[in-house]
């Protein structure tokens, strides 16, 4: 009887295409962070989560609006002292005028500046090393960002897609889950830089949206005090700056931080976090993020599942 290769062959193709399918499920997501860490806490949330998550590779992270240079030097203490030293930080345009406190200077000021990077070039230098393959996670004003589009738009179009936290489509701030929501606000990352935010929705990129209608979610006594008390890398810097942002004078003044900017994170690792809606967004030169009828430009999250959200974050920053 003759012998047939044709069985053991399809099975060998089977195994190896199996095998190919689960490297690429395992294979992280490339992400560049634009963030302006160090007014508000809910970013060194977002780094700590995007740092104990082994499906996110960090490319780079790029300092955003107002000192972007102690911005820099916060980053660079915090990847330090939590084995992170090797990710690249690169120093954003400064702004001037900002009104909110950078309530974490002094862990900042003791961190060592890094060397001397232009974010919006290391962003674009990054997309062409890999088209179609870097998420931009935009977690403030959008400085970087336009500076990058008005620079290279053809490269700036090359990313996967923009994560971002920031607009008010629906509803607007609110100070309990409890209280009817307000009408729709003008949100601080677009009206922070309203050119920046018009140019990102009118680029052509796939962008996702987590507006505070969905990222208003707070860090309540319980959970808080399990992760300052946690005693890890990543926890421990997390107390230090959590207690410079309460003790700092600020507008917002509360113990109980909403993680706003840690909403895109958590749907990074789960999309079902964050369940979007097709929506054409249009920014209008007050800074409200308009809701208009025709094609869609942007997946928005208008309600955030709150309950996966901590199953998610808890496990993660309680590891060592």
């Amino acid at each position: 009887m003759a012998y047939s290769l044709a069985r053991p062959l399809r099975g060998l193709f089977s195994i190896l295409a199996l095998s190919c399918a689960v490297f690429a499920q395992a294979a992280p997501q490339k992400v560049i962070v634009d963030m302006d860490i160090g007014d508000d806490i809910d970013d060194a949330f977002a780094l700590a989560l995007l740092l104990q998550s082994p499906e996110i590779e960090i490319i780079g992270i790029t300092t955003a609006w107002g000192d972007t240079a102690l911005r820099a030097q916060l980053l660079e203490r915090m990847l330090r002292e939590t084995g992170h030293s090797k990710i690249p930080v690169a120093q954003g345009i400064r702004t001037t005028g900002n009104p909110q406190p950078f309530t974490q200077a002094r862990y900042a000021q003791r961190g060592q500046l890094p060397a001397r990077i232009d974010a919006v070039g290391f962003m674009l230098d990054q997309i062409k090393r890999q088209p179609n393959q870097i998420t931009l996670l935009a977690l403030g004003p959008l400085t970087n960002i336009g500076a990058a589009i008005e620079r290279d738009a053809a490269t700036f179009g090359k990313l996967k897609q923009v994560a971002m936290m920031g607009g008010s489509v629906r509803s607007g701030y609110r100070k309990s889950q409890y209280v009817p929501s307000r009408p729709a606000d003008k949100e601080y990352n677009i009206v922070s830089d309203i050119a920046g935010a018009q140019k990102l929705f009118t680029s052509g990129v796939p962008i996702v949206m987590m507006p505070v209608d969905s990222t208003q979610i707070r860090l309540d006594e319980v959970e808080r005090n399990a992760l300052l008390g946690h005693g890890s890398a990543v926890t421990d810097q997390l107390a230090l700056l959590y207690h410079q942002w309460i003790n700092a004078y600020q507008p917002w003044s509360s113990n109980m931080p909403s993680l706003f900017d840690v909403v895109p994170v958590a749907w990074l690792i789960d999309p079902s976090v964050c369940p979007t809606t097709p929506l054409r967004i249009v920014v209008d030169n007050d800074g409200y993020t308009r809701e208009q009828t025709g094609h869609p430009n942007t997946q928005v999250c208008l309600s955030s599942d709150q309950k996966r959200f901590f199953e998610i974050f808890m496990p993660r920053l309680l590891k060592d």
